[in-house]
């Protein structure tokens, strides 16, 4: 995300709502990231109807498992600047270019996170009983902690995560998301990000509101 091309990408808002993934019941939410507004459950309206085309189209049995969307940009920074902090601690003699292009590898600068569009949301695979499928590691994994596994093309995760990982992208690509490559369970849709890699001229969201109550 620290790709000056990102930054570079213009946005015309197109004004869509953020609508509320647990409304109708068809989407499953895990609430480990969940915030007392509930912003976690919120997404834009066509990136909400994507998800659902996506699940449709995924093997019986199985299901999305939604673990956070729409993220206040006050709470995107306090990502950014804890990871930085940990990154500093470790690689004291890092310039500010180069910690703040090593952090945005993780976590995305607060002035053009996906999330805080409404546009991205983090997610996995469930069963028939709500078991969470192996992916190879767990959502949110960094690089350090997962060796490397939290790349979504990582070769050294078990065949069986590697199914599942390609069972997800090929439903959630044929739906119109991109996913962001350090990290298999992102994916967005609308954003710079998603602009820049379906080559559009222009992003579909900026910045949203706080989600309604």
């Amino acid at each position: 995300m620290s790709d000056p091309r990102v930054a570079a990408i213009p946005v015309e808002e197109n004004g869509e709502r953020l609508v509320d993934v647990r409304a109708g019941g068809e989407l499953r939410t895990d609430g480990s990231r969940a915030d007392p507004g509930g912003a976690f459950a919120h997404l834009r309206a066509g990136v909400a109807e994507r998800l659902l085309h996506a699940q449709s189209l995924l093997p019986d049995g199985l299901r999305l498992l939604i673990v956070e969307g729409f993220r206040p940009p006050d709470l995107q920074r306090r990502y950014f600047e804890e990871y930085a902090a940990e990154l500093r601690a470790a690689h004291p003699r890092w310039t500010p270019e180069e910690l703040r292009a090593q952090a945005s590898r993780y976590v995305s600068p607060p002035e053009i996170a996906p999330h805080s569009a409404g546009a991205a949301v983090d997610l996995t695979l469930v069963d028939g009983d709500g078991t969470e499928l192996d992916m190879g590691s767990r959502v949110n994994a960094g690089p350090e902690e997962s060796a490397g596994a939290c790349y979504t093309l990582a070769d050294h995760i078990p065949r069986r995560a590697r199914l599942h990982r390609t069972t997800l992208s090929g439903a959630l690509e044929a739906a119109g998301l991109v996913n962001y490559g350090t990290e298999w369970w992102h994916w967005s849709y609308g954003d710079r990000y998603w602009a820049l890699q379906t080559s559009r001229p222009t992003a579909l969201y900026g910045p949203a509101g706080q989600a309604p109550s």
